[in-house]
């Protein structure tokens, strides 16, 4: 079983890079994987990868749940947003 995370992409840092913001922690992944995502854009992450281009309200959905299991995340989680 793996387990992917929405993040939203803050900037394109170039090489197939981006920094991304996932329930408020920012890093840096790979968007090899998912070429087409831009800023502003969810994406789902794996082991430091974008696999996935998702829409806001699924991302909102998955944060929802995560924060039903306060040992995965902290209680205070910001939502995710357009």
């Amino acid at each position: 079983m793996c387990l992917a995370i929405p993040a939203k992409i803050a900037q394109l840092d170039g090489d197939g890079m981006a920094t991304v913001d996932i329930l408020g922690v920012t890093r840096g992944v790979s968007i090899d994987l998912t070429p087409q995502a831009g800023v502003g854009d969810f994406v789902l992450v794996h082991a430091g990868f974008a696999i996935e281009v998702v829409d806001p309200d699924y991302a909102q959905e998955t944060i929802d749940l995560i924060k039903e299991f306060p040992d995965l995340a902290g209680d205070e989680l910001p939502a995710a947003t357009a």
